[in-house]
């Protein structure tokens, strides 16, 4: 394998289609963003994404069978409104600059071929969280980012870089006449936060008009605080030994006059 490809595995016929692209990155938001519309949904998989950009190793499941790291493409028929949904998530992102670009080119290609007039990129905004995290937006077009407003999210700062895939596809995306808007979760990055996640799928079930039901977060998310108040205990632990620690070294230190 030389180069990035999609092979799909059906054709499908979507109606005005929005593709959401959520791939492994701050607090793995995007991707269990997408793990759950892809869950509440019931979206089935169309196409998978394959690059050599990926990491070299393959994923081997219970069976002992063993497949290489990929991205998946998955659609949803939204019978009650305007626009299908195209939802892409994967094991990876790639590992060079090069493999960025070229992955989120092939992307927005497959989304063009799809008659995609709008990709929305999901990600995490690294930031030290202490109440409800807030959705940072970015667009290629202002309209679009009104309406990511009206939907609670706030405009991102100024100068602050969109790393990875999830901001490639905003840059890239005016060059294939492709409307693009990325939702940043506010996320402490270290660990899944679904918490994040959440907050995120708030302003885009708003922006789509879906009627989503969230609570099934809930649980990851009391797991995942239950993690960070053990991460602190642990840290505070660590911190009250180096100090005892220092205080006996101070004892044995003798001064000659």
């Amino acid at each position: 394998m030389k180069e990035t490809f999609i092979k799909e595995l059906m054709k499908v016929e979507l109606k005005n289609p929005i593709m959401i692209e959520g791939l492994p990155g701050l607090g793995l938001v995007g991707k269990i963003a997408i793990r759950y519309l892809i869950k509440k949904l019931n979206a089935q998989k169309f196409a998978h994404l394959y690059s050599p950009h990926f990491p070299y190793f393959v994923l081997v499941n219970k069976k002992g069978s063993v497949r290489l790291l990929r991205g998946t493409f998955y659609f949803w028929k939204n019978d009650g409104g305007e626009s299908d949904l195209i939802l892409f998530t994967g094991d990876s992102q790639a590992q060079t600059i090069e493999g960025q670009y070229e992955i989120s080119n092939k992307i927005l290609d497959f989304a063009k071929q799809c008659n995609v007039k709008l990709v929305i990129t999901i990600g995490g905004y690294r930031v030290e969280v202490k109440d409800k995290p807030k959705v940072i937006a970015a667009a290629t077009n202002q309209n679009v980012l009104d309406r990511a407003l009206k939907a609670d999210a706030i405009i991102s700062p100024l100068g602050s870089p969109i790393v990875g895939t999830a901001g490639l596809i905003l840059g890239l995306a005016p060059f294939k006449k492709i409307d693009a808007l990325c939702l940043l979760g506010e996320t402490r990055g270290y660990l899944p936060d679904p918490k994040a996640a959440k907050s995120v799928l708030e302003v885009l079930s708003k922006f789509l008009g879906l009627s989503l039901d969230l609570s099934g977060l809930d649980e990851e998310i009391a797991k995942a605080e239950n993690m960070v108040a053990r991460l602190h205990k642990i840290e505070e632990k660590r911190a009250l030994q180096a100090e005892e620690m220092r205080r006996e070294e101070d004892k044995k230190i003798t001064y000659i006059s």
